[in-house]
C-alpha cells in the first residue's frame, strides 16, 4: 500500500528507521494480546439443564446450548473432546458455577444431531452492503508418514474455493457457496447472490467482476438503484455511449483518470474491502489444519 502511494516521488523517500522507546508499554500491549476473559451469562446458566421430555424415551440431562458451549469452546481452542471437557470443568470451578460439564461421550453422541439456534440478524431488515470475494481452502490426504510406511505415491493436493459474501457494516457472512478450484468467482456470483434475502445498497468487489454481465445480473437481482463499486482495470475505456448516457463504470473509469485509483478508493469506500478480508483470514485461523 505504501508503495502506491509514494510511487511517483519513490527514488526521492530516504529510508525510515523506528526505534522502539517506550518499552514498558510496549511490553505490556503484547502481553495483553494474550489476556483472556471467559463468562457464562445468567440466561445460559438457566438453560443449561435440558427441559422436561413430553415423549417417550430418556430425560436428557444437557440442553442443546450446553453442548453448543462446550463444542464452540473446543474449536476455539482446539482441544479434543476430552480436553475439551477438561477445559469446561476448570472454566465452571473458576467462575464458581455449579453446573455439570457434559463429558467427552456425550458431546460425541449430541454432535452429530445437535440443531444450532438461529440468531437473530442484526440491522432489523435494513440494507446490507455487500463485500463478496473468494478464497481457497486446501483438502489434506494423507501425510508423509503413512506415504512412508506403505510406499504409496501422495497423491495430488487438491483445493475448493469458498465464496462469501459479508455485511461489511454487521461483520456478518450473509452468503457462501464451496466450488471446486475450476469454477471462477463470476460464474458462482448467480448461487450465491440467490441466497440474500433483503434489499442490497452497496456492491463491493474486485476487479475479476468487472464486467458488463456482472452489472445486469446485480440490476436484475437487487434493481437499478444499487451501487456498484468494482474497480476497472488500468487500461479501461469509458463506453460508446459516456457522453449521453454515462454508466457508473463510466463514472469510476473517469475518476480514476482524473483524481487517480488512490484517492478513487477513498471516495467510493472501496478500503472497506480490508475488512472482509480479515475476517476471512481470521475464520481460516480459526479452523486451523483440519
Amino acid at each position: 500500500m505504501p508503495h502506491k502511494f509514494n510511487a511517483a516521488r519513490r527514488d526521492n523517500i530516504t529510508k525510515q528507521k523506528q526505534r522502539v522507546t517506550n518499552w514498558s508499554e510496549y511490553n505490556e500491549g503484547l502481553r495483553q494480546r494474550g489476556d483472556l476473559t471467559v463468562w457464562i451469562s445468567k440466561d445460559a446458566l438457566g438453560l443449561w439443564s435440558a427441559p422436561p421430555r413430553t415423549t417417550r424415551g430418556d430425560q436428557r440431562k444437557y440442553s442443546d446450548l450446553a453442548v453448543e458451549i462446550c463444542l464452540t469452546l473446543g474449536v476455539v481452542f482446539k482441544q479434543p473432546l476430552r480436553q475439551t471437557q477438561g477445559l469446561m470443568r476448570s472454566i465452571a470451578g473458576l467462575l464458581g458455577v455449579e453446573i455439570a460439564v457434559p463429558d467427552f461421550s456425550t458431546l460425541s453422541r449430541r454432535s452429530s444431531g445437535l440443531t444450532l439456534r438461529a440468531t437473530q440478524k442484526p440491522g432489523g431488515g435494513k440494507p446490507v452492503h455487500l463485500v463478496v470475494d473468494s478464497t481457497g481452502l486446501k483438502i489434506f490426504g494423507e501425510g508423509d508418514w503413512l506415504e512412508e510406511k506403505h510406499k504409496i505415491k501422495r497423491k495430488r493436493r487438491s483445493w475448493r474455493k469458498l465464496h462469501l459474501g459479508l455485511d461489511f457494516v454487521s461483520g456478518e457472512i450473509v452468503c457462501c457457496d464451496l466450488t471446486k478450484d475450476d469454477v471462477g468467482d463470476p460464474t458462482a456470483l448467480p448461487d450465491l447472490l440467490a441466497q440474500v434475502d433483503g434489499p442490497v445498497d452497496l456492491f463491493l468487489a474486485d476487479g475479476v467482476y468487472d464486467g458488463e454481465p456482472i452489472s445486469e445480473l446485480l440490476a436484475t437481482r437487487f434493481g437499478s438503484p444499487i451501487d456498484v463499486t468494482i474497480p476497472p482495470p488500468t487500461n479501461a475505456i469509458l463506453s460508446p455511449n459516456a457522453a449521453k448516457d454515462p454508466t457508473e463504470r463510466d463514472w469510476h473509469v473517469a475518476e480514476i483518470a482524473a483524481r487517480g485509483r488512490m484517492a478513487w478508493q477513498k471516495a467510493t469506500g472501496y478500503n472497506h474491502r480490508s475488512r472482509a478480508k480479515l475476517s476471512w483470514a481470521a475464520g481460516k485461523q480459526l479452523l486451523g489444519r483440519s
